[in-house]
């Protein structure tokens, strides 16, 4: 695999060493340029994925010059600023600059790190020319778009369970992202080479239960001419998942739990039974407990099902995503509809991250092919929205009570922005945003602290 490759745009060969060796030590290839007409070069001919700026104290902020120039030949090239400064005056100048992220020097080399991960794997593909990532046990979370907190801990979670053969629960709301998990673990596991069947518990009559998943004989009822092998044993050495396991009648949980128990199976008009070598992944977007308690779910399938428990979180707990779930969908559908569109405006940016998207993860992916339908400008704005999201947006009264969140969270830190950003469980550059869109960029007199 092609590792990413980092340009550091800085002259000071002190910043460039700390750079160079934190970033080489950890699998990044690294190339230095001193000069910004090389620079420039480099970004045009496609040499970087990520480009970092240092910026000097006795810049001013059209110092960002270089960042302007870089922005013009690549919208999309990731832009990570190192500065010994942190004024808002200079933050809020590299937000319009486009810069993607920015580290105060001095800097723990961890803060580096995860700053350059979440620039990465929010422009994942923005270079046509590079492959297909393919997927393994060590680039498998790549699969999954997302650097916040909770979704980390899911990725780290998928590294560790698909070495196992435990039976796994993912358990999330409708448009999470369950069945794509379930890929996941079957993808960078050791059962890869063999099939994954996926069933929809919901879909499945009793009647039709037992013919479908553990097949049948010639003869075994009118109309089996032949005989069938059912999907159980299509999954023979891969892995099966359980689609909306919350939605079984209690007859088939019975038919399923004794299959799980057993590892064997009778086939409809058979003398003997059949093993079974599967593993079990299984997924609900009900609350899994409340259903064992109210005896719609069996308790013994229940905890023979969550050995080992994954639960996606809602899009709108971590809304920090959006911006790199975006830039993924934008690449993608550029590639499916041969389109060229560049990105968004600042307008629809804040309306995106101020919905609450019931939908999750499918709603936002199903708006942007709509908005693809619909032949987008090259830079998608509220015009380019279908008619029921520009009502949604529209009715959104969050304008007043998100100045009131963002002022109060400001105020009870003592306008310490790093903290106001974690309180609001927004990055530090969504909060400088905000900032800028309020004109909010210092104390206004006899505000509380």
């Amino acid at each position: 695999m092609t590792k990413p490759t980092i340009l550091i745009a800085e002259s000071d060969e002190d910043l460039c060493s700390i750079l160079r060796s934190s970033l080489t030590g950890h699998g990044y290839e690294v190339v230095e340029s001193p000069d910004k007409a090389i620079t420039l070069r480099l970004v045009q001919t496609h040499a970087a994925d990520l480009v970092i700026v240092g910026y000097r104290h006795d810049q001013a902020p059209d110092g960002l010059e270089i960042t302007h120039q870089i922005r013009k030949l690549d919208r999309r090239l990731p832009i990570i600023l190192i500065t010994p400064t942190h004024t808002d005056e200079l933050i809020l100048a590299a937000l319009r600059a486009g810069v993607k992220d920015y580290l105060k020097h001095p800097f723990p080399v961890g803060e580096l790190l995860g700053s350059v991960q979440r620039c990465l794997n929010s422009c994942l593909n923005r270079k046509p020319s590079k492959p297909e990532r393919v997927p393994s046990s060590d680039v498998g979370g790549n699969w999954i778009v997302g650097g916040s907190g909770g979704m980390k801990e899911v990725k780290t979670f998928i590294d560790k369970v698909s070495s196992t053969d435990s039976n796994v629960l993912v358990t999330g709301e409708t448009g999470t992202g369950k069945e794509l998990v379930a890929e996941l673990i079957h993808l960078t596991s050791p059962r890869r080479q063999k099939p994954m069947v996926s069933i929809n518990c919901a879909a499945i009559p009793d009647n039709l239960l037992e013919s479908e998943l553990f097949g049948y004989e010639k003869g075994a009822f009118t109309g089996a001419h032949s005989s069938c092998e059912g999907k159980l044993k299509l999954a023979e050495g891969g892995t099966v998942f359980f689609d909306e396991i919350g939605d079984m009648s209690p007859y088939a949980q019975a038919k399923i739990l004794r299959a799980i128990e057993n590892r064997k199976i009778h086939q409809l008009g058979g003398k003997r039974s059949i093993s079974l070598n599967i593993r079990i992944i299984a997924a609900t977007n009900q609350d899994v407990e409340a259903r064992v308690a109210d005896g719609k779910i069996r308790e013994d399938l229940y905890y023979r099902l969550s050995v080992a428990r994954i639960h996606l979180p809602p899009l709108r707990e971590r809304k920090e995503d959006i911006p790199a779930l975006l830039e993924h969908y934008l690449s993608t559908f550029n590639q499916i509809f041969g389109r060229q569109v560049e990105g968004f405006t600042d307008e629809i940016l804040e309306d995106f991250l101020s919905y609450d998207w019931p939908g999750n993860i499918r709603e936002l992916r199903n708006l942007l092919e709509a908005i693809f339908i619909g032949v987008p400008s090259h830079v998608i704005s509220a015009s380019d929205l279908p008619l029921q999201y520009r009502n949604k947006f529209k009715d959104q009264t969050v304008g007043a009570e998100e100045f009131e969140r963002l002022l109060a969270a400001l105020s009870s830190t003592n306008w310490n922005k790093s903290m106001a950003a974690q309180r609001l469980q927004w990055s530090r550059m969504t909060l400088y945003r905000k900032m800028a869109k309020y004109r909010l960029t210092r104390r206004p007199v006899g505000t509380k602290v």
